[in-house]
């Protein structure tokens, strides 16, 4: 154990009273000569909010002194909340107590009032640890003697006040970076100075282009990333043919999108004697070129992931490998790392192997083509890949055989609805249409799953340090919620300290179908915790699974790069001691780093998705559509319409009567009419307003002499999701 462990454990126990730095130096049995050393230590831990200094010197744990550290999340009124680090509610930070805090810094609080009697956990702002927002995007304004930048994030409520002398050539209306040179207070603004003109509101680009840096999200490779990955060679080495099992006699095939560039992720598949499949998912060996330590590992540990952006992609690794040398791309040798599963009719693996590989692929096949192959009976298909069907076949046999035992299981299957977001060449959306999860979708996804579970057991036995991705049992007090709601619909869910997915897989199975599914099932997904990666094995909840991991995306996911390295080395007979014990604290960072950046990605996407959405209808006010009543707040409804796009009914104008929310029951209730507007139900609206600066979309509710007269009554077109690998992660 550390001397920083050790000191946050000492002080976390009952007797402890706040010590000064010579009582804590006699305690732990620090020399004369390594006192300086100690209190660097001790400075160090106060900084990083780990511990509390108080006036008098004297040190503890903030949860003993009645503060809480985390992250501040900002509202555009003004006030804030905490998100605590420990597994705590979150905390209500009124305006006045922000002591110039701003959103995403990491701060300490002092409680000034607990939860009670429905009033929120309220605190005040006593430190800020660490500033999160050193530069600031938005739209520059020009006042002769000075400027100021609006923010185009809307969590962050202060202008940027900009000095004449530091416009840098800005003009009103122009997108600018700022760089904040003074903090805001109690009394003043943050001040700033303009750094990066980025072009002008409207501009081709420029709206994604924004929400990147908004994120810091990075653009381009440092040099000496793309030098180091110009000067791969292309060709394999002699020695990696002989080294590894060739697997180039067998039909493997990949199946992706048609867009998919990236493919890292191949099949084989044949029925053995005995009736059992062999299953093979062949994974590209990123780690070959991807060494540990080198420039592109760094750079892919920093980036964490690719991030997808509706008409761009921000890549983990350079388009040399991850377009090119990494990618399983059909009739040529790629170097793998194969999984080989032999399953039985009841969908137990009975028997695999991992290990190094080559491969050349058959065919790049697409979803949509497999699709035509095997549901619609495409003869046009079927004649061109004759050679395949029997494969095809197989792979579709088996599919079922999984997900019925995953089903059986307790797996949580949502099947929400995704949308794909079409631009013109102007990166204008044209339009928006659902995904459809179809056979060849489903088949892949059931072929990762069972890899994933297949390998995190085979390491988890091997007693080796590695990267899982667990999902935790959910919070039951947000269960007990969602129990209430549902119960009330006709839905009985059994909670217990220990809820089994299962039971609310029943609800999920429940609800297909009918009016209500999407509603229960995004209430219930908002009941379960996030996914994410971890070195500690206690099991994904969602899908049911003891173990599981993320082995199958290496190019585009650094866990998974770096479990090959470690299931590499470990087949080889590498990790020895003190490989074990490096490796331990590189697999928790790797854990770490790779679930902030999940995160930021995830929020990245969403914020582009929200603004393609809004600017699609932007252009049909007053258009009538169809939808459901997705979420019901105390200011409104919000309607979710087929294809995905939701929009705000704010309360102000539902003006039949005055209604009441139901926090408990979820509605809104007409004090007079008793009329009541609740989750699930069906409405037409009518498209009110626009706000594209906050990416929202308001909708007015139709009236019933309305509906009649309507004649025209848009009903975006529905359908199923696609490439749902981890349905409880994705969301």
């Amino acid at each position: 154990m550390s001397i920083q462990e050790s000191l946050v454990s000492f002080m976390k126990e009952q007797a402890y009273k706040p010590m000064n730095a010579k009582e804590l130096a006699r305690v732990f049995d620090i020399k004369k000569h390594e006192f300086e050393e100690f209190l660097k230590t001790l400075s160090f831990m106060e900084k990083d909010g780990i511990i509390v200094k108080t006036r008098t010197e004297h040190y503890g744990v903030p949860e003993r002194m009645g503060l809480v550290i985390g992250k501040l999340q900002g509202h555009q009124k003004g006030y804030a909340f905490l998100i605590p680090d420990e597994e705590r509610p979150d905390v209500f930070i009124p305006s006045s107590a922000l002591n110039g805090a701003m959103n995403g810094d990491r701060v300490m609080v002092k409680i000034l009032r607990e939860e009670n009697e429905g009033k929120k956990c309220e605190g005040e702002v006593i430190r800020i640890i660490e500033r999160f927002n050193n530069t600031v995007i938005g739209v520059f304004e020009d006042n002769k003697n000075f400027g100021f930048v609006v923010p185009d994030d809307k969590r962050i409520y202060h202008d940027i006040y900009i000095p004449k002398s530091c416009f840098k050539g800005a003009k009103a209306g122009q997108i600018v970076i700022a760089e904040i040179t003074k903090w805001p207070d109690k009394r003043r603004s943050p001040e700033g100075k303009v750094i990066d003109i980025l072009g002008k509101k409207g501009d081709k680009g420029i709206d994604i282009l924004t929400i990147i840096k908004k994120h810091k999200l990075p653009e381009k490779f440092p040099p000496k990333v793309e030098s180091y990955a110009e000067k791969i060679s292309e060709e394999i080495p002699k020695e990696e043919y002989s080294r590894r099992v060739d697997l180039r006699n067998l039909k493997i095939v990949t199946i992706d999108g048609e867009d998919a560039k990236d493919l890292d992720d191949a099949i084989s598949i044949e029925r053995l004697t005995n009736g059992n499949y062999r299953l093979g998912v062949h994974i590209a060996d990123v780690t070959h070129y991807v060494k540990d330590k080198n420039p592109l590992d760094k750079e892919a540990f920093k980036r964490g992931t690719s991030v997808y952006l509706i008409d761009r992609v921000i890549p983990m690794l350079p388009k040399k490998l991850s377009n090119g040398l990494c990618s399983l791309n059909p009739k040529v040798d790629r170097l793998t790392l194969s999984c080989i599963m032999d399953i039985d009719k009841t969908g137990n693996v009975v028997n695999h192997e991992i290990y190094e590989s080559i491969i050349k692929t058959s065919e790049r096949m697409t979803y949509t083509d497999v699709t035509k192959i095997l549901r619609d009976k495409d003869e046009k298909l079927i004649k061109r890949y004759h050679n395949l069907l029997e494969e095809f076949s197989l792979m579709e046999e088996l599919c079922n055989i999984l997900y019925k035992k995953r089903i059986s299981r307790g797996a949580i299957d949502f099947d929400f609805e995704e949308c794909k977001i079409i631009l013109d060449e102007l990166g204008k959306p044209i339009d928006i249409k659902p995904y459809e999860r179809a056979v060849a979708n489903r088949m892949i996804e059931e072929f990762m799953l069972v890899c994933n579970e297949t390998v995190a057991e085979h390491m988890f036995w091997s007693n080796t340090p590695f990267v899982y991705r667990i999902h935790e049992d959910p919070d039951l007090e947000k269960l007990n919620h969602f129990n209430e709601f549902v119960h009330n619909l006709g839905y009985v869910v059994k909670i217990t300290k220990e809820i089994h997915p299962k039971s609310l897989q029943s609800i999920v199975e429940g609800v297909k179908g009918k009016k209500e599914e999407t509603v229960i099932n995004t209430l219930l997904l908002r009941s379960l915790k996030q996914a994410r990666y971890s070195p500690e094995c206690i099991g994904h909840f969602g899908l049911a699974a003891r173990y599981y991991c993320h082995f199958t995306s290496p190019i585009r996911r650094y866990p998974d790069l770096m479990i090959h390295r470690i299931i590499k080395e470990f087949i080889n007979g590498k990790i020895n001691d003190k490989r074990s014990v490096r490796l331990e604290k590189e697999v928790e960072e790797a854990s770490n780093q790779s679930s902030d950046m999940e995160r930021l990605a995830e929020e990245a996407e969403r914020e582009v998705d929200d603004l393609k959405k809004a600017e699609y209808m932007s252009d049909k006010i007053g258009e009538t559509y169809e939808g459901i009543i997705s979420s019901v707040t105390a200011f409104g409804l919000f309607v979710e319409l087929p294809n995905t796009i939701e929009g705000l009914v704010h309360i102000s104008t539902l003006t039949d009567d005055y209604y009441i929310y139901d926090e408990k029951h979820l509605c809104l209730v007409g004090e007079r009419s008793k009329n009541i507007h609740r989750l699930g139900d069906e409405v037409k609206v009518i498209v009110d307003k626009v706000d594209l600066d906050a990416h929202e979309i308001y909708f007015e509710l139709l009236k019933e002499e309305e509906n009649s007269n309507n004649d025209h009554i848009h009903s975006e077109g529905k359908g199923d999701q696609s490439e749902v690998t981890e349905f409880i992660e994705e969301k």
